[in-house]
């Protein structure tokens, strides 16, 4: 199923450090190698442009041991 890809945005309160970057970027790329993630560790926001949808985004977050909520785009 091809649809536009969409940036979404998740709180990640339980990222604190650089390994918590390459954790949550390998586990999204993994999920779907083409997405392109962004990460804010201070303000624990992960962006994700990807084809899944946010609940298999999420799911993929959650599996690398993580608690992501979705959060409303913010402009950036």
């Amino acid at each position: 199923m091809n649809t536009p890809e969409a940036m979404l945005e998740f709180r990640v309160e339980d990222m604190s450090c650089a390994h918590c970057v390459d954790s949550i970027t390998q586990a999204v790329k993994a999920a779907d190698p083409n997405a392109a993630v962004e990460i804010d560790l201070p303000a624990h926001i992960v962006r994700v442009e990807s084809e899944l949808a946010g609940e298999d985004i999420v799911a993929a977050i959650t599996e690398a041991g993580y608690t992501p909520v979705a959060a409303p785009p913010s402009a950036y």
